[in-house]
């Protein structure tokens, strides 16, 4: 595992290059995950509005407790 700053050094810095389109994260050399940089937000602002519903309270995690044990 590699801690966040770290990654964000090694491998965050590479994305400004213009000729990098992103990075494919492996595991035992097969695709597991992609990182790609974006130009634009813009287009993610509410382009799940409508497709997400959110069942229960999302503010809890449903285990009850007390800051006095």
């Amino acid at each position: 595992m590699m801690q966040a700053p770290k990654f964000s050094k090694k491998h965050l810095a590479s994305l400004d290059g213009p000729k990098l389109k992103g990075i494919v994260g492996s595991k035992h050399d097969k695709p597991v995950a992609s990182l790609m940089s974006i130009t634009s937000d813009a287009g993610l602002i509410g382009s799940t509005k409508g497709r997400i519903t959110i069942k229960g309270d999302i503010m809890s995690t449903g285990i009850g407790w007390t800051a006095e044990r």
